[in-house]
């Protein structure tokens, strides 16, 4: 009896939150989906059905194009570059090194801030204005003499997505770090000591030992890294405003529904940057409830 009641107890005590999710989350879910397939134009609600023409039309759109190669551009870079800065981090603080805790603190506070905090310095940092205007990242080479280093960085056509996502890795590179630094304290040192008395450098260690260990902290950080770089939207438009070559989806969905009243399309748009990061969420969910009860 007692057992039933605790039992109708922790029911009724998450019950407001399972309520709240079920309305503000999976409901709105599906009316978001249900405006997809409707032809809803203007501040009036139009449910009339329209199919998946919106999709379809979205495909055609050479602007959604574009969106779509800034995204793999922007994804491609920031991943790479926070895995890659964050792993060798991680290895720097894991030698021991002297105020480690300092260190640490210094890597991980660029994550304390926001986008639009790091926008604002980073527009600043990426300034394309030369001459008597030159100033930050272009200011600096050209004081150390490394002038081929200097470009017009997020307003370069083709690739100014690109130096978008320097600040991006900037911020999450330390993350990153915390993720690698867990994962490489918890290999104990008897593998390591017994990997050198084997004669395998530091190198063969790293490369045969420790990486295949950190698989899952690769995999999360990728998941992690990965949908944040899909719905990434107030760094551009602090960075950059709002430019075409800097387009991405979610920019697209801001200013085709609330500038455009394209309510429709606005809501497709915002279906397929869901349905993309549950591709990249769902298949790490399932991978780590089934590492759980194997173990």
């Amino acid at each position: 009896m007692f057992r039933d009641k605790d039992r109708y107890l922790n029911i009724l005590l998450i019950s407001p939150s399972i309520l709240a999710i079920l309305i503000f989350v999976y409901a709105f879910i599906g009316w978001s989906v249900r405006v997809s397939l409707s032809k809803w134009k203007g501040l009036s609600a139009d449910y009339t059905w329209n199919g998946i023409k919106n999709y379809l039309d979205l495909f055609a759109d050479p602007r959604f194009q574009i969106d779509i190669r800034n995204t793999l551009i922007f994804t491609a870079v920031f991943v790479f570059g926070s895995i890659l800065l964050g792993f060798a981090l991680a290895v720097m603080l894991d030698q021991g090194l002297k105020g480690e805790g300092f260190f640490r603190s210094l890597f991980l506070f660029p994550m304390a801030i926001s986008y639009i905090v790091t926008g604002v310095v980073w527009r600043w940092l990426m300034n394309p204005a030369m001459g008597s205007r030159t100033s930050g990242l272009n200011l600096l080479f050209t004081n150390l003499g490394l002038d081929f280093f200097v470009n017009k960085w997020h307003t370069t056509p083709t690739w100014g997505i690109a130096a978008i996502a320097l600040a991006a890795i900037w911020q999450m590179s330390g993350y990153t770090m915390a993720l690698y630094l867990a994962g490489l304290r918890a290999i104990p040192e008897d593998l390591k000591e017994a990997a050198r008395i084997d004669g395998a450098s530091e190198t063969q260690i790293y490369r045969y030992i420790m990486l295949p260990l950190l698989s899952p902290v690769t995999l999360s950080a990728l998941i992690i890294l990965g949908h944040t770089s899909l719905k990434v939207f107030d760094l551009i438009v602090a960075v950059a405003g709002k430019q075409l070559p800097l387009d991405v989806p979610a920019l697209y969905m801001w200013q085709i529904t609330f500038d455009g009243l394209f309510y429709g399309r606005g809501a497709a748009v915002g279906i397929l940057l869901l349905v993309s990061i549950a591709i990249l969420i769902i298949p790490y969910i399932r991978y780590t409830l089934k590492t759980e009860a194997e173990q």
